[in-house]
């Protein structure tokens, strides 16, 4: 009876763990289409598909709470050690980035229709679909590194980031070159930059996703290191 008892104790703390998980993807495939609804609705100046991203921004809030409830009831009943431990502290953490991936999204969306406002389209649309696309790409990537708990995809990750921050550093000097010399465009330019600001920022965020999925399986903390040190970490055995 005692054996039957911590049997169904075991499965039902895994069942509890399985679901958080869970939960995580389900959000963080909620902000990745946020994500790319926000640049979708900017490109084709789709005000309808802007009002979606921002409404959906009440969801993914409710989700963080949820989770991070989730969390703390594991913790308080069931005391996880070691590995499930980390599990539970990186999700809880995950889900922070995730929320502010949203609101990244959110503010995407509203320049979306700040900018289906104006008559023509600005400069800087090319550089937006190509920084989304990459920061798009990089969240999936966070979340299939967490999926599959692979500490290799996670590094690619951060470094993917690198070159994000260099693609966004390169189109705001371009932009700005662009606002000295025709000065009537500096609204609509600066539109453009806040919206690649916000892309910039969840490229940062997926990093940090990788970064808590390379402690939650080397056990390593790799915030603030560079690559290589990071790099060195994942490698280890």
């Amino acid at each position: 009876m005692e054996r039957e008892l911590q049997n169904h104790i075991s499965q039902q703390y895994d069942n509890d763990l399985d679901q958080v998980r869970a939960h995580l993807l389900e959000m963080g495939g909620r902000v990745e289409n946020q994500v790319r609804d926000a640049v979708r609705a900017l490109l084709e100046a789709d005000s309808e598909v802007a009002l979606k991203v921002k409404s959906d921004d009440d969801d993914v809030n409710d989700m963080e709470v949820s989770i991070d409830e989730e969390c703390a009831r594991i913790i308080a009943l069931r005391q996880p050690i070691a590995t499930d431990l980390r599990l539970v502290i990186g999700i809880s953490k995950i889900v922070v980035d995730l929320e502010r991936i949203g609101d990244e999204a959110g503010k995407i969306a509203t320049q979306a229709i700040n900018l289906s406002e104006m008559v023509d389209s600005p400069r800087g649309y090319s550089e937006i679909r190509h920084i989304g696309n990459h920061v798009t790409y990089m969240v999936r990537d966070a979340l299939d590194a967490f999926a599959r708990l692979d500490a290799e995809m996670a590094l690619s990750v951060a470094k993917e980031d690198k070159l994000v921050d260099q693609e966004y550093a390169s189109a705001v000097r371009s932009l700005i070159t662009f606002m000295m010399e025709d000065p009537r465009n500096i609204s609509q330019i600066l539109n453009v930059i806040w919206t690649l600001r916000s892309l910039e920022r969840v490229g940062d965020h997926a990093r940090n996703i990788a970064e808590h999925v390379i402690y939650l399986v080397k056990g390593r903390d790799v915030r603030h290191v560079g690559l290589k040190k990071m790099a060195e970490e994942v490698e280890k055995g």
